[in-house]
Protein backbone atom coordinates (compact mmCIF):
# COMPACT_ATOMS: atom_id res chain seq x y z
CA UNK A 1 0.00 0.00 0.00
CA UNK A 2 1.17 2.71 -1.44
CA UNK A 3 -0.10 6.43 -1.92
CA UNK A 4 -0.44 7.57 -5.77
CA UNK A 5 -2.35 10.61 -5.15
CA UNK A 6 -2.81 13.61 -2.13
CA UNK A 7 -3.63 16.95 -1.13
CA UNK A 8 -2.93 20.04 1.13
CA UNK A 9 -5.97 22.10 2.24
CA UNK A 10 -4.05 25.59 2.90
CA UNK A 11 -4.57 27.68 5.63
CA UNK A 12 -6.91 29.83 3.44
CA UNK A 13 -8.86 26.55 2.87
CA UNK A 14 -9.48 26.53 6.57
CA UNK A 15 -10.29 30.30 6.69
CA UNK A 16 -12.83 29.46 3.83
CA UNK A 17 -14.50 26.29 5.59
CA UNK A 18 -14.64 28.31 8.76
CA UNK A 19 -16.67 30.89 7.24
CA UNK A 20 -19.17 29.01 5.16
CA UNK A 21 -19.83 26.89 8.75
CA UNK A 22 -21.39 29.86 10.56
CA UNK A 23 -24.71 30.02 9.32
CA UNK A 24 -24.31 25.64 10.56
CA UNK A 25 -22.72 26.44 13.90
CA UNK A 26 -25.34 29.03 14.61
CA UNK A 27 -28.21 26.42 14.25
CA UNK A 28 -26.27 23.86 16.37
CA UNK A 29 -26.36 26.58 19.15
CA UNK A 30 -29.68 27.83 18.67
CA UNK A 31 -31.05 24.52 19.44
CA UNK A 32 -28.64 23.50 22.02
CA UNK A 33 -28.67 27.17 24.17
CA UNK A 34 -32.37 27.80 23.55
CA UNK A 35 -33.42 23.99 24.88
CA UNK A 36 -32.13 24.99 28.00
CA UNK A 37 -34.27 23.35 30.83
CA UNK A 38 -34.68 24.13 34.49
CA UNK A 39 -34.34 20.70 35.63
CA UNK A 40 -30.64 20.26 34.43
CA UNK A 41 -30.09 23.18 36.83
CA UNK A 42 -27.78 22.81 39.85
CA UNK A 43 -30.03 23.20 43.22
CA UNK A 44 -30.06 26.21 44.34
CA UNK A 45 -29.78 28.19 41.17
CA UNK A 46 -33.09 30.72 40.36
CA UNK A 47 -35.61 29.23 38.06
CA UNK A 48 -34.76 29.47 34.53
CA UNK A 49 -37.21 29.07 31.21
CA UNK A 50 -37.22 28.04 27.68
CA UNK A 51 -36.51 31.48 27.37
CA UNK A 52 -33.88 32.48 29.54
CA UNK A 53 -31.71 32.27 25.90
CA UNK A 54 -33.86 34.04 23.26
CA UNK A 55 -31.51 34.71 20.84
CA UNK A 56 -28.11 33.44 19.63
CA UNK A 57 -25.76 34.68 16.46
CA UNK A 58 -22.45 33.61 16.10
CA UNK A 59 -20.55 37.06 15.61
CA UNK A 60 -16.94 34.81 14.41
CA UNK A 61 -15.82 31.39 13.78
CA UNK A 62 -12.10 30.30 13.18
CA UNK A 63 -9.93 27.22 12.54
CA UNK A 64 -6.54 27.16 12.60
CA UNK A 65 -3.69 25.03 12.15
CA UNK A 66 -2.19 23.52 15.51
CA UNK A 67 1.23 21.91 14.20
CA UNK A 68 1.56 17.99 15.15
CA UNK A 69 -1.46 18.04 16.74
CA UNK A 70 -4.91 19.62 15.34
CA UNK A 71 -6.98 22.16 14.66
CA UNK A 72 -8.30 24.76 16.97
CA UNK A 73 -11.99 25.85 16.76
CA UNK A 74 -13.10 29.21 18.05
CA UNK A 75 -16.67 30.60 18.52
CA UNK A 76 -17.64 33.71 19.59
CA UNK A 77 -21.56 33.94 19.83
CA UNK A 78 -24.05 36.89 21.50
CA UNK A 79 -26.61 35.53 23.31
CA UNK A 80 -29.78 37.75 23.68
CA UNK A 81 -31.38 36.75 27.61
CA UNK A 82 -34.65 37.31 28.70
CA UNK A 83 -35.27 39.62 30.80
CA UNK A 84 -33.16 41.98 28.54
CA UNK A 85 -29.37 41.46 28.60
CA UNK A 86 -26.49 40.27 26.04
CA UNK A 87 -23.56 38.08 26.73
CA UNK A 88 -20.97 36.92 24.70
CA UNK A 89 -20.41 33.17 24.28
CA UNK A 90 -16.63 31.97 23.74
CA UNK A 91 -16.20 28.62 23.11
CA UNK A 92 -12.38 27.14 22.00
CA UNK A 93 -11.81 23.79 21.25
CA UNK A 94 -8.83 21.56 20.37
CA UNK A 95 -9.82 18.94 17.48
CA UNK A 96 -7.85 16.34 16.28
CA UNK A 97 -7.99 14.65 12.77
CA UNK A 98 -7.76 10.73 13.00
CA UNK A 99 -8.29 7.45 10.89
CA UNK A 100 -11.58 5.94 12.26
CA UNK A 101 -11.49 1.83 11.97
CA UNK A 102 -13.21 1.83 9.10
CA UNK A 103 -10.74 4.01 7.45
CA UNK A 104 -12.62 7.58 7.05
CA UNK A 105 -11.18 10.57 7.96
CA UNK A 106 -12.96 11.74 11.20
CA UNK A 107 -12.65 15.28 13.54
CA UNK A 108 -12.93 14.47 17.42
CA UNK A 109 -12.97 17.30 20.00
CA UNK A 110 -9.78 16.66 22.44
CA UNK A 111 -10.07 20.10 24.75
CA UNK A 112 -13.37 22.62 25.65
CA UNK A 113 -13.08 25.31 27.07
CA UNK A 114 -16.36 27.91 27.48
CA UNK A 115 -16.76 30.97 29.12
CA UNK A 116 -19.43 33.51 28.97
CA UNK A 117 -18.22 37.43 29.57
CA UNK A 118 -20.55 40.96 29.69
CA UNK A 119 -23.19 39.43 31.71
CA UNK A 120 -24.58 42.21 33.43
CA UNK A 121 -25.69 40.45 37.19
CA UNK A 122 -24.91 37.97 39.14
CA UNK A 123 -28.15 36.65 39.00
CA UNK A 124 -27.59 36.56 35.35
CA UNK A 125 -24.30 34.20 35.77
CA UNK A 126 -26.55 31.85 37.72
CA UNK A 127 -28.40 31.46 34.69
CA UNK A 128 -25.72 30.22 32.56
CA UNK A 129 -24.70 27.49 35.16
CA UNK A 130 -25.43 25.07 32.07
CA UNK A 131 -22.88 26.82 30.00
CA UNK A 132 -19.80 24.32 30.58
CA UNK A 133 -22.00 21.29 29.03
CA UNK A 134 -21.68 23.27 26.13
CA UNK A 135 -18.59 20.59 25.66
CA UNK A 136 -20.80 18.20 25.22
CA UNK A 137 -22.79 19.61 22.40
CA UNK A 138 -20.13 20.56 20.62
CA UNK A 139 -19.41 17.53 19.42
CA UNK A 140 -22.89 17.90 17.14
CA UNK A 141 -21.09 20.42 15.03
CA UNK A 142 -18.72 18.03 14.04
CA UNK A 143 -21.54 15.65 12.76
CA UNK A 144 -21.90 17.47 9.60
CA UNK A 145 -18.39 17.34 9.13
CA UNK A 146 -17.80 14.04 9.45
CA UNK A 147 -19.97 13.05 7.12
CA UNK A 148 -18.73 14.90 4.74
CA UNK A 149 -15.26 13.50 5.18
CA UNK A 150 -16.59 10.22 4.84
CA UNK A 151 -17.80 10.97 1.39
CA UNK A 152 -14.15 11.46 0.62
CA UNK A 153 -13.73 7.11 0.44
CA UNK A 154 -16.90 7.05 -1.62
CA UNK A 155 -16.85 5.21 -4.85
CA UNK A 156 -16.87 7.39 -7.83
CA UNK A 157 -18.13 5.62 -11.50
CA UNK A 158 -15.60 6.15 -14.31
CA UNK A 159 -17.38 4.42 -17.23
CA UNK A 160 -20.65 2.27 -16.02
CA UNK A 161 -18.76 -0.83 -15.18
CA UNK A 162 -15.73 0.79 -13.73
CA UNK A 163 -15.39 2.96 -10.12
CA UNK A 164 -12.71 4.82 -8.55
CA UNK A 165 -11.93 5.29 -4.64
CA UNK A 166 -9.26 7.45 -2.67
CA UNK A 167 -8.41 5.73 0.30
CA UNK A 168 -6.41 7.79 3.04
CA UNK A 169 -3.38 5.38 4.28
CA UNK A 170 -3.19 7.40 7.71
CA UNK A 171 -3.93 10.27 9.68
CA UNK A 172 -3.05 13.72 7.76
CA UNK A 173 0.21 15.76 8.91
CA UNK A 174 -0.75 19.26 10.37
CA UNK A 175 1.55 21.73 9.64
CA UNK A 176 2.24 25.26 9.16
CA UNK A 177 1.52 24.93 5.53
CA UNK A 178 -1.77 23.19 6.04
CA UNK A 179 -3.33 19.58 6.03
CA UNK A 180 -1.46 17.19 4.07
CA UNK A 181 -3.60 13.95 2.74
CA UNK A 182 -1.83 10.52 1.34
CA UNK A 183 -3.90 8.85 -0.98
CA UNK A 184 -3.89 5.38 -2.52
CA UNK A 185 -6.63 5.03 -5.73
CA UNK A 186 -8.46 1.59 -5.91
CA UNK A 187 -10.56 0.58 -9.32
CA UNK A 188 -12.93 -1.80 -9.21
CA UNK A 189 -14.66 -3.36 -12.68
CA UNK A 190 -17.90 -4.95 -12.20
CA UNK A 191 -17.53 -4.80 -8.31
CA UNK A 192 -14.17 -7.04 -8.56
CA UNK A 193 -10.74 -4.99 -7.35
CA UNK A 194 -8.52 -4.62 -9.91
CA UNK A 195 -5.09 -5.63 -9.11
CA UNK A 196 -3.19 -2.22 -10.07
CA UNK A 197 0.36 -2.67 -11.34
CA UNK A 198 3.23 -1.29 -8.61
CA UNK A 199 4.69 2.17 -8.80
CA UNK A 200 7.89 1.84 -9.65
CA UNK A 201 8.61 4.94 -7.27
CA UNK A 202 6.98 6.07 -4.42
CA UNK A 203 4.96 9.20 -4.36
CA UNK A 204 5.22 11.69 -1.62
CA UNK A 205 3.41 15.19 -2.29
CA UNK A 206 5.68 17.72 -3.93
CA UNK A 207 6.78 20.76 -1.84
CA UNK A 208 4.98 23.92 -2.30
CA UNK A 209 7.44 26.26 -3.48
CA UNK A 210 6.02 29.24 -1.60
CA UNK A 211 2.56 29.61 0.05
CA UNK A 212 -0.16 29.18 -2.25
CA UNK A 213 -3.05 31.47 -2.19
CA UNK A 214 -5.30 28.26 -3.24
CA UNK A 215 -7.64 26.75 -0.71
CA UNK A 216 -6.64 23.70 -1.45
CA UNK A 217 -3.55 21.79 -3.78
CA UNK A 218 -4.39 18.04 -5.10
CA UNK A 219 -0.98 16.26 -6.98
CA UNK A 220 -1.87 13.46 -9.07
CA UNK A 221 1.08 10.96 -9.77
CA UNK A 222 1.90 9.92 -13.24
CA UNK A 223 1.19 5.92 -11.65
CA UNK A 224 -2.14 7.40 -11.09
CA UNK A 225 -3.10 7.93 -14.39
CA UNK A 226 -1.36 4.55 -15.59
CA UNK A 227 -3.70 2.99 -12.98
CA UNK A 228 -6.56 5.00 -14.50
CA UNK A 229 -5.91 3.74 -18.19
CA UNK A 230 -4.77 0.03 -16.44
CA UNK A 231 -8.63 -0.40 -15.31
CA UNK A 232 -9.93 0.90 -18.09
CA UNK A 233 -8.23 -1.39 -20.44
CA UNK A 234 -9.79 -4.06 -18.09
CA UNK A 235 -13.09 -2.72 -18.52
CA UNK A 236 -12.80 -3.33 -22.03
CA UNK A 237 -13.15 0.17 -22.61
CA UNK A 238 -10.62 0.41 -25.64
CA UNK A 239 -11.83 -2.67 -27.54
CA UNK A 240 -13.04 0.09 -30.71
CA UNK A 241 -15.11 -1.14 -33.62
CA UNK A 242 -14.41 1.77 -36.23
CA UNK A 243 -16.05 2.64 -39.54
CA UNK A 244 -13.78 2.79 -42.09
CA UNK A 245 -14.69 4.91 -45.22
CA UNK A 246 -14.33 2.19 -47.66
CA UNK A 247 -16.19 -0.72 -48.39
CA UNK A 248 -14.77 -4.04 -49.58
CA UNK A 249 -15.85 -3.02 -53.31
CA UNK A 250 -13.31 -0.56 -53.18
CA UNK A 251 -11.08 -2.90 -51.19
CA UNK A 252 -10.76 -5.29 -54.06
CA UNK A 253 -9.65 -3.09 -56.36
CA UNK A 254 -6.22 -2.87 -54.06
CA UNK A 255 -6.67 -6.34 -52.68
CA UNK A 256 -7.66 -8.90 -55.16
CA UNK A 257 -8.36 -11.32 -52.67
CA UNK A 258 -11.04 -9.17 -50.66
CA UNK A 259 -13.29 -9.28 -53.79
CA UNK A 260 -13.86 -13.29 -53.30
CA UNK A 261 -14.11 -13.28 -49.58
CA UNK A 262 -17.14 -10.53 -49.67
CA UNK A 263 -19.78 -10.99 -52.69
CA UNK A 264 -21.69 -8.07 -51.17
CA UNK A 265 -20.62 -4.76 -51.14
CA UNK A 266 -19.99 -4.47 -47.17
CA UNK A 267 -18.68 -1.36 -45.23
CA UNK A 268 -15.45 -2.24 -44.06
CA UNK A 269 -14.62 -2.24 -40.16
CA UNK A 270 -11.75 -1.72 -37.81
CA UNK A 271 -11.76 -3.65 -34.18
CA UNK A 272 -8.60 -2.51 -32.28
CA UNK A 273 -7.98 -4.06 -29.10
CA UNK A 274 -5.30 -3.48 -26.72
CA UNK A 275 -2.09 -5.76 -27.06
CA UNK A 276 -0.47 -4.37 -23.68
CA UNK A 277 -1.15 -1.76 -21.05
CA UNK A 278 -1.62 1.63 -21.92
CA UNK A 279 1.13 3.92 -20.50
CA UNK A 280 1.17 7.53 -19.41
CA UNK A 281 4.31 9.39 -19.99
CA UNK A 282 4.33 13.31 -17.97
CA UNK A 283 7.09 15.81 -18.90
CA UNK A 284 7.00 19.66 -17.71
CA UNK A 285 4.04 20.82 -19.48
CA UNK A 286 2.45 18.05 -21.18
CA UNK A 287 0.95 15.01 -20.68
CA UNK A 288 0.84 12.37 -23.22
CA UNK A 289 -1.13 8.55 -23.80
CA UNK A 290 0.44 5.34 -25.27
CA UNK A 291 -1.70 2.84 -27.10
CA UNK A 292 -0.22 -0.17 -27.78
CA UNK A 293 -3.22 -1.67 -30.54
CA UNK A 294 -3.69 -4.98 -32.36
CA UNK A 295 -6.21 -3.65 -34.96
CA UNK A 296 -8.24 -6.77 -37.44
CA UNK A 297 -9.72 -4.83 -40.70
CA UNK A 298 -12.66 -7.12 -41.65
CA UNK A 299 -16.32 -6.51 -42.91
CA UNK A 300 -19.77 -7.93 -41.57
CA UNK A 301 -21.79 -7.31 -38.58
CA UNK A 302 -22.87 -8.98 -36.31
CA UNK A 303 -20.69 -11.54 -38.05
CA UNK A 304 -17.44 -9.81 -38.17
CA UNK A 305 -15.23 -11.80 -40.93
CA UNK A 306 -11.68 -10.45 -40.64
CA UNK A 307 -9.70 -10.76 -43.71
CA UNK A 308 -5.96 -8.60 -42.32
CA UNK A 309 -4.50 -7.48 -39.09
CA UNK A 310 -1.94 -5.13 -38.06
CA UNK A 311 -0.38 -3.61 -35.07
CA UNK A 312 -0.80 0.37 -34.28
CA UNK A 313 1.28 2.11 -31.35
CA UNK A 314 -0.67 5.22 -31.19
CA UNK A 315 0.48 8.52 -29.22
CA UNK A 316 -2.07 10.54 -27.96
CA UNK A 317 -1.63 14.32 -26.24
CA UNK A 318 -3.99 14.86 -23.41
CA UNK A 319 -5.47 17.60 -22.41
CA UNK A 320 -6.14 18.21 -18.80
CA UNK A 321 -8.91 20.05 -17.13
CA UNK A 322 -11.67 20.62 -13.97
CA UNK A 323 -15.08 20.85 -13.89
CA UNK A 324 -16.66 21.09 -10.40
CA UNK A 325 -15.29 17.90 -9.21
CA UNK A 326 -14.15 15.91 -12.10
CA UNK A 327 -10.95 15.47 -14.05
CA UNK A 328 -11.71 16.11 -17.61
CA UNK A 329 -9.22 14.27 -19.51
CA UNK A 330 -9.53 14.46 -23.44
CA UNK A 331 -6.99 13.15 -26.25
CA UNK A 332 -5.33 15.92 -28.73
CA UNK A 333 -4.39 15.14 -32.29
CA UNK A 334 -2.70 11.46 -32.82
CA UNK A 335 1.19 11.76 -33.84
CA UNK A 336 1.31 9.53 -36.99
CA UNK A 337 0.52 6.07 -35.77
CA UNK A 338 3.02 3.24 -36.21
CA UNK A 339 1.67 0.36 -38.09
CA UNK A 340 3.55 -2.51 -38.58
CA UNK A 341 3.34 -4.75 -41.23
CA UNK A 342 5.24 -6.37 -43.59
CA UNK A 343 7.58 -4.59 -46.25
CA UNK A 344 5.32 -5.63 -48.99
CA UNK A 345 1.55 -3.99 -47.32
CA UNK A 346 2.85 -1.23 -45.36
CA UNK A 347 2.55 1.82 -48.09
CA UNK A 348 -0.77 0.60 -49.14
CA UNK A 349 -2.06 -0.04 -45.73
CA UNK A 350 -0.85 3.33 -44.78
CA UNK A 351 -3.00 4.85 -47.68
CA UNK A 352 -5.91 3.12 -46.87
CA UNK A 353 -6.21 3.41 -42.88
CA UNK A 354 -3.99 5.70 -41.50
CA UNK A 355 -5.89 8.47 -41.71
CA UNK A 356 -9.12 6.37 -40.56
CA UNK A 357 -6.53 5.47 -37.05
CA UNK A 358 -5.05 8.67 -36.83
CA UNK A 359 -8.92 10.76 -36.35
CA UNK A 360 -11.14 7.99 -35.08
CA UNK A 361 -8.99 6.55 -32.29
CA UNK A 362 -9.49 9.91 -30.27
CA UNK A 363 -12.78 9.99 -30.80
CA UNK A 364 -13.32 6.87 -29.51
CA UNK A 365 -11.03 7.54 -26.61
CA UNK A 366 -12.85 11.13 -26.07
CA UNK A 367 -16.04 9.10 -25.54
CA UNK A 368 -14.95 6.64 -23.01
CA UNK A 369 -13.42 9.60 -20.83
CA UNK A 370 -16.76 11.88 -21.50
CA UNK A 371 -17.89 11.89 -18.03
CA UNK A 372 -14.52 12.67 -16.67
CA UNK A 373 -13.04 11.14 -13.74
CA UNK A 374 -14.34 11.85 -9.75
CA UNK A 375 -11.55 13.48 -7.63
CA UNK A 376 -10.83 13.13 -3.98
CA UNK A 377 -13.45 15.72 -2.46
CA UNK A 378 -15.88 16.49 0.33
CA UNK A 379 -19.68 15.99 -0.34
CA UNK A 380 -20.90 19.96 -1.16
CA UNK A 381 -18.58 21.13 -2.00
CA UNK A 382 -16.90 21.99 -5.58
CA UNK A 383 -13.96 23.28 -7.22
CA UNK A 384 -13.09 26.43 -8.64
CA UNK A 385 -10.37 28.72 -9.65
CA UNK A 386 -8.48 25.66 -11.03
CA UNK A 387 -5.17 25.70 -12.41
CA UNK A 388 -3.71 22.97 -13.83
CA UNK A 389 0.07 22.19 -14.13
CA UNK A 390 1.76 19.04 -15.37
CA UNK A 391 5.39 18.74 -14.68
CA UNK A 392 7.73 15.57 -14.81
CA UNK A 393 6.03 12.52 -13.33
CA UNK A 394 3.14 14.31 -11.46
CA UNK A 395 0.13 17.05 -12.21
CA UNK A 396 -0.65 19.72 -9.38
CA UNK A 397 -4.24 21.37 -9.37
CA UNK A 398 -4.49 24.29 -7.42
CA UNK A 399 -7.95 24.73 -6.75
CA UNK A 400 -10.88 27.24 -4.38
CA UNK A 401 -13.69 25.47 -2.54
CA UNK A 402 -17.13 26.59 -3.19
CA UNK A 403 -20.10 25.60 -1.43
CA UNK A 404 -22.78 24.30 -3.19
CA UNK A 405 -25.36 26.37 -3.73
CA UNK A 406 -28.21 24.35 -2.21
CA UNK A 407 -25.70 23.94 1.07
CA UNK A 408 -25.24 27.53 1.07
CA UNK A 409 -28.52 27.92 1.21
CA UNK A 410 -29.89 25.70 3.86
CA UNK A 411 -27.05 27.00 6.07
CA UNK A 412 -28.49 30.13 5.30
CA UNK A 413 -32.52 29.50 6.18
CA UNK A 414 -31.32 27.49 9.12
Amino acid sequence: RSPDCGGILTPSGLSYLAEVSRPYAEMVLRQDLMDTRAPDLPLGSPKASRDQISSVQVADLSLSLVPEAGLRLGIEADLGIVPPALARLSILADLRVDLSPDGDLQLTTSACRPTVEEVQSAEEVERFALIPQICLEVSKLLLLPNEQLMSLTAQFPVTPSCQVQYLPLAAPVISEEGITMSLQTTFQVAGIAVPLPVSPVPFSMPELVSSSPSHLTLALSEHFYTSLFFALERAGAFNMTILSPLTTATMAQKITQVGSLYPEDLPVMLRAELRSSPRVELEEGRAALKLFLTVHIGAGSPDFQSFLSMSADVTAGLLLSVTDTRMMISAAAIKKPTLKLSPSQAALLEELFLGTVREEVPVWMNAVLSEGVHLPHASSFTYTDVSVMIHKDYVLLLCNLKLQARHSEQGAAA
